[in-house]
């Protein structure tokens, strides 16, 4: 049953009002959180996993070239001192 009372009637409206206004301002403040956010690390420098291992790879295999290159340089020193 509806209340016809003009009083309990305008409390449901501002009632109503608020909770759109409170969904609106909510709604603005993850946007502006969210903005906020990218402007910060959008200054820094991330690589993305993909690059990260790829770079990765190379330096364990450049490592790995100037291992056996330090391998080759003493056996012909060993071999100029014999």
């Amino acid at each position: 049953m509806q209340s016809e009372n003009p009083l309990i009637a305008d409390f449901v409206k501002m009632a109503n009002a608020a909770a759109g206004t409170f969904a609106g301002m909510t709604r603005e403040a993850r946007e502006g959180a969210r903005d906020r956010m990218k402007e910060a690390l959008g200054g820094l420098d991330f690589v993305s996993r993909e690059e990260f291992d790829t770079v990765k790879e190379m330096a364990s295999r450049a490592r790995e070239e100037n291992e056996k290159l330090a391998e080759r340089i003493a056996a012909l020193e060993a071999k100029l001192k014999a």
